[in-house]
């Protein structure tokens, strides 16, 4: 066995968790029973992963405590990745003495980590005076975003349609959304990335995306036909004529959201749930369902695979990748999450010098190493860091050693 070649692991933060790591390593299934046999798969070795800790909602205190002082940080992973090589050293562009104000925003799970980063950042310029505090609430951010009361807005999700609507009705185009941080690995309530999980006995172990939106989407916008049995997604003998039985998430939800973005959307153009799906208001009873119908699939972030299922690969034809730890540090696996950080950008404009400095600052590897030392969220891949800049016109950085 050999970890991604891009992707070397330091040793455990926390000895006293004695969990084996290869359990969150693998290049194919990681299943959370025994093996099972694939279809249409080459050879490969198939992991098995512990289940979830089943977690209870979120209270109203928990809520309103968050809001005035983020949430409790979780334990770090077991795991943590070392930092990109290709990422950035941040280089000042201006003298220390830049000024200029920025206020910001932020999500319940991010106040540790933007103040880390504005802690670090006021070293190096410290008469940018940085307005951040509570309430930290996404949809404040957004609002606050939206009215002009503040320039960048932490959120940990994507934002809703109705955020969007409000800010484009009030400037006339979108807030620009700039990926900060990777999610997490499977940290309850810290953007877990999001697997696919069909019952321990469905002979299937991986899927495409455009497979999923057959299965999901009246819209269909990635082109296959519908799939209602298992047999329309490559299942053969008695599985062939078996239905599908689809456990989702009922709109608006953040995992929701980020599947019909990964998985229903295309290009420009939203995708649609089907309406003769299984919704659940919330994500938590999804795996238990899949877990207890032979026929059933379903998605939920990988904190809340709380029963025996199995783990689907995901990906294109001929290239599919499983929810490992590995693949989702490495940004691999294409249901990994992103934190995002929204301001208000004018198309074809610039944001103020000290915003395009805080903004380098967090997409450099010293910024980055400020997101691994946290070990809760993921550090970004140089490459996205490389997009992120380009999305908000950053000027080139210093290359790297």
């Amino acid at each position: 066995m050999s970890l991604n070649n891009d992707l070397l692991m330091r040793h455990p933060r926390h000895p006293r968790m004695k969990v084996l790591l290869l359990l969150l390593l693998g290049a194919t299934t990681a299943s959370a029973t025994a093996p099972t046999p694939a279809v249409g798969r080459s050879a490969g070795v198939e992991w098995r992963l512990p289940v979830a800790t089943t977690h209870a909602v979120q209270t109203h205190a928990q809520e309103e405590a968050g809001k005035l002082a983020g949430r409790p940080l979780p334990q770090p992973e077991l795991l943590q990745p070392t930092l990109d090589a290709t990422l950035p050293l941040f280089k000042p562009l201006h003298s220390a003495r830049l000024g200029g104000s920025i206020s910001m925003a932020s999500s319940d799970t991010l106040p540790g980590l933007v103040h880390a980063w504005i802690r670090a950042f006021h070293k190096i310029y410290p008469h940018v005076h940085v307005t951040f505090g509570p309430p930290y609430e996404g949809s404040h951010g957004a609002i606050e975003l939206e009215k002009g009361a503040i320039d960048m807005a932490f959120v940990s999700r994507e934002l809703k349609p109705t955020d969007l609507v409000a800010f484009r009705a009030s400037h006339g185009y979108l807030p620009l959304s700039v990926p900060v941080s990777g999610g997490s690995y499977r940290q309850f309530g810290f953007l877990d990335a999001v697997g696919f999980f069909v019952n321990q006995q469905n002979p299937l172990d991986h899927l495409t995306l455009a497979q999923l939106d057959a299965v999901l989407s009246r819209s269909r916008l990635r082109g296959n036909p519908k799939a209602t049995t298992w047999g329309d997604l490559g299942a053969t003998g008695a599985w062939a004529s078996r239905p599908i039985h689809v456990y989702a998430i009922k709109p608006w939800n953040g995992f929701e959201e980020f599947v019909r973005q990964r998985v229903l959307n295309a290009g420009a153009q939203r995708g649609h749930w089907r309406t003769d799906l299984h919704f659940d208001p919330t994500v938590f009873p999804i795996a238990r369902r899949v877990a207890a119908d032979p026929d059933g699939i379903g998605y939920a972030g990988l904190a809340f695979v709380d029963a025996p299922v199995k783990m689907l690969s995901i990906g294109s034809a001929g290239d599919a990748v499983a929810p490992t730890y590995a693949n989702v540090a490495s940004a691999r696996y294409p249901l990994s999450r992103l934190v995002y950080v929204n301001v208000n950008q004018k198309p074809g404009a610039f944001v103020s010098p000290a915003m395009q400095e805080f903004l380098r600052f967090v997409l450099s590897r010293q910024g980055q190493q400020i997101v691994l030392d946290q070990g809760v969220f993921l550090p970004l891949r140089g490459f996205q860091a490389t997009a992120a800049r380009a999305t908000v016109n950053l000027p080139a950085p210093a290359t790297a050693p």
